[in-house]
């Protein structure tokens, strides 16, 4: 094999090793994206529970001044 074959077989294996890497971290991305809409998805549930329950609170709990004033 001359030296241009031995480069070219080089880049053959640095191309076929960066394809491989880039096809993981897509594969990677993909599945984080999906974590981070289900996670947006359950902090939206969450805010509108709390909101929720915060209002009811604000609606039975009167305020008073503490007993020492």
């Amino acid at each position: 094999m001359s030296d241009a074959d031995d480069r070219i077989t080089r880049l053959e294996e640095m191309v076929a090793h960066q394809a491989k890497t880039i096809e993981e971290l897509s594969d990677q991305l993909a599945e984080q994206w999906v974590v981070l809409e289900q996670t947006r998805t359950k902090l939206d549930r969450l805010t509108e529970r709390f909101l929720s329950l915060e209002e009811q609170a604000r609606d039975t709990v009167p305020v008073t001044r503490p007993p020492h004033y």
